[in-house]
């Protein structure tokens, strides 16, 4: 087991490190019932959160939190208590976190996009006393959800649900007059987070009130959020990216104000930029692709825009390249992991800087090292494999002592499974997933790349490259490519990315196009279920001559 544990199965920093993070003051000995509770004594009357036409200040929603904290206490649920909520971008979600924060019990966060397998999953694995989640959301009902689980997971104690109730308890009904409760200590654990989950069932992060304040507040500072900042959570708000980076309690650690989108579409995201005058907003590559795209034609007004984040997955250099034009905003690269490390590019970096890097991370103390695949240092500038340790990065995943020896190294560095090199000015350069390396005959080659050459091209919207099975090499790759309009011969964009000096061995040896991508439950493309399907597509040809 790596470090401590300050809740059975969460391991965590070894005092000595913890008391050099105290130290260095990157750990206050704050918590997030204390943040907010802080905001709405300094201004009580200023909005904190807009959801459609609800607009609700700092003394509202802490007044909320304190009657819904009371309310859920009444109920049993207390301090180490997990609560899974699943809730979409609605001003409840904050309600429930901030009230769960106050009593010290430990929402699991859940994806709206999850069904059965997932949260039947988080409520029996985390022992979950509670499961919040919403009536209807696009169409779904998670009321139907809601009894498939409490059937599948009867330790569940309560089921609460954000407008009609159905059968179950309306949340808006958890409400006690505030009761002086005890709270969680600054070194706790405030909530279990997912892992990536690209693969599998995700794992249950520990995040602590101290780590995870440090990481908001010292992006407050590089991404120069103050109370004047306007942010719209367009992605999953239960998404690490826009909940800390700064996202949503960055802005609330900051006095400013949050914008929720139910949907991230143009149609919703543009006029709400340009109604609510919003100054940053997060967005995954594919979907800064559509925004891009669509602002190119849009007759809103988006000038208020001053800082477009993209991560959660690499930003091409061709994608970054267009942002200021065509938003006027400055790009910020963003290049992290629920884990823990968070780098970004700086507001005041080189323009190549910006349009060529993921940036270098947050603190002094983020430890960073790129090793080959025996764990021995790569001289600088070369590729490796990302590990890394640092004040708000965990120890260890939940409850996963087999997973956590292999996914950690003895000294309890985090190996993030990323593939990347150093520059000299200490910038990461994001080469991809070690898993999405393909293997050609001996031959490496790193998806990102080529899927860079690709979207150069004038007819090519999006593009995403995989390894499929190969009799003779093991592997070779499999272009899948959203076109702009009508799609091109496959061989001409293969031409296209052999002419622009790619080497021979990196040039796709297939293309498929496709209307849109598989995405997970964040939005980024999912790679796995390509894999899967250019290999479902193969059964017959394997054996065979395969080709375009």
């Amino acid at each position: 087991m790596t470090g401590n544990e300050i809740l059975p199965g969460c391991p965590t920093w070894p005092e000595e490190f913890a008391a050099r993070y105290r130290q260095a003051g990157y750990w206050t000995g704050e918590t997030f019932g204390e943040v907010l509770r802080a905001r709405a004594r300094e201004h009580p009357d200023r909005v904190a959160v807009t959801d459609g036409e609800r607009r609700i200040t700092y003394g509202e929603l802490d007044t909320r939190a304190d009657r819904l904290a009371a309310g859920l206490h009444a109920m049993g649920i207390g301090a180490r208590d997990r609560v899974v909520v699943q809730l979409p971008n609605v001003a409840e979600f904050f309600e429930v976190c901030f009230a769960l924060f106050r009593i010290g019990a430990l929402p699991v966060f859940a994806l709206p996009s999850h069904r059965l397998t997932e949260i039947s999953y988080f409520c029996e694995f985390s022992e979950a006393a509670a499961y919040v989640t919403t009536d209807v959301e696009a169409g779904f009902d998670h009321r139907v959800l809601a009894a498939e689980v409490r059937a599948k997971v009867p330790g569940l104690r309560h089921v609460l649900i954000a407008g009609d109730p159905g059968g179950f308890t309306a949340l808006s009904d958890v409400d006690a007059e505030p009761a002086d409760l005890p709270g969680p200590r600054p070194g706790d654990i405030a909530f279990l987070q997912l892992s990536g989950g690209s693969t599998g069932v995700p794992k249950l992060i520990p995040r602590t009130h101290d780590d995870y304040l440090y990481s908001f507040r010292a992006s407050n500072e590089i991404c120069g959020v103050g109370a004047d900042a306007v942010y719209l959570a367009a992605l999953p708000v239960a998404h690490n990216f826009p909940m800390s980076s700064p996202g949503t309690f960055g802005v609330f650690h900051a006095g400013g104000r949050v914008v929720l989108a139910r949907r991230p579409s143009p149609d919703e995201v543009f006029p709400l930029i340009e109604r609510e005058r919003v100054t940053l907003v997060a967005a995954v590559p594919p979907l800064a692709l559509l925004w891009l795209d669509a602002a190119e034609h849009t007759g809103h007004d988006l000038s208020s825009l001053r800082v477009l984040q993209v991560g959660g997955a690499k930003c091409s250099e061709e994608v970054a390249r267009r942002v200021r034009p065509v938003l006027g905003a400055t790009l910020q690269q963003v290049f992290g992991m629920a884990e823990g490390l968070v780098n970004y590019t700086r507001l005041d970096d080189p323009e190549e800087v910006v349009l060529t890097t993921q940036g270098r991370p947050i603190s002094p103390d983020d430890e960073v090292l790129v090793v080959d695949d025996e764990d021995n240092p790569v001289p600088q500038g070369e590729t490796g494999h990302l590990l890394t340790r640092g004040p708000y990065t965990i120890r260890g995943y939940y409850k996963a002592d087999e997973h956590n020896a292999r996914a950690f190294t003895a000294d309890g560095f985090y190996r993030t499974g990323d593939v990347v090199r150093l520059t000299a000015e200490g910038n990461l350069v994001v080469e991809g997933r070690a898993k999405d390396q393909i293997n050609r005959g001996g031959e490496k080659v790193a998806a990102e790349e080529v899927e860079n050459h690709l979207l150069a091209h004038p007819a090519v919207h999006d593009a995403a490259v995989v390894s499929m099975p190969d009799p003779y090499l093991g592997e070779r790759s499999c272009a899948f490519v959203v076109p702009r309009g009508t799609p091109p011969k496959a061989r001409e964009l293969i031409r296209f990315v052999r002419d622009r000096g790619l080497a021979g061995y990196k040039v796709p040896d297939r293309v498929e196009f496709v209307e849109r991508f598989p995405q997970t439950g964040v939005g980024k493309v999912s790679k796995r279920d390509l894999r899967a399907a250019i290999e479902r597509e193969l059964v017959p040809e394997l054996g065979g001559k395969k080709g375009n």
